[in-house]
């Protein structure tokens, strides 16, 4: 992939970039709430979670956790952007803007979403990407790291939880944002689609 030091837009995600994206260990999602005291959110994302659907179009499990951030603003104003950084080999930072959607067990959508990635213990939604801004820069503020492995103690968790543990975890943890902006929709429902729990 050739690297622009100066940064650039690009029309749609090219072939290079689908795999670059696809080859890093980790990303930032961040989003906000409209109201201008709202605390703006940025969350790290790792693992098998990330694929590139169409050109202009990505989306990333969301895996049961504390925070509910992302869903909240998302189902508020739609507003998100993913940022990848290259940790190893030539520098770069990639931005994704767009608006984001989050795509329950029950929807439509999801199975055919939930078909791109491996089996995975504790999603609790897909999170499904338009995009409507792709950008690089150069990135020469990114320190060169080695990857040792990823970590499995979300997965492990979500197993020894089970599906009635996560669902009862999400009642007492995911109802709304720290800003009270309701959060997870789908407490009153039993996650039964394959792959998920």
């Amino acid at each position: 992939m050739v690297i622009d030091q100066m940064g650039k837009l690009y029309d749609a995600i090219t072939q290079d970039l689908s795999k670059w994206l696809s080859e890093q260990k980790i990303f930032f999602v961040a989003s906000a709430p409209l109201a201008a005291t709202g605390h703006i959110n940025c969350s790290p994302k790792g693992g098998d979670t990330f694929r590139v659907i169409s050109e202009r179009e990505v989306a990333y499990l969301d895996l049961t956790g504390s925070g509910i951030e992302t869903t909240a603003h998302l189902q508020e104003n739609g507003r998100i952007v993913l940022m990848f950084c290259s940790f190893q080999g030539p520098p770069l930072i990639v931005r994704l803007h767009g608006k984001g959607t989050v795509v329950y067990p029950h929807d439509s959508k999801f199975a055919e979403l939930l078909n791109q990635f491996p089996a995975q213990a504790g999603v609790r939604a897909i999170i499904w990407v338009t995009i409507d801004r792709i950008s690089d820069s150069c990135g020469h503020g990114v320190p060169l790291m080695d990857f040792v492995n990823r970590r499995d103690l979300i997965e492990k968790w979500s197993k020894l939880k089970g599906p009635d543990g996560l669902s009862e975890y999400r009642a007492a943890k995911n109802r709304e944002s720290i800003d009270g902006i309701p959060g997870y929709a789908d407490l009153d429902r039993t996650n039964t689609a394959p792959g998920i729990s």
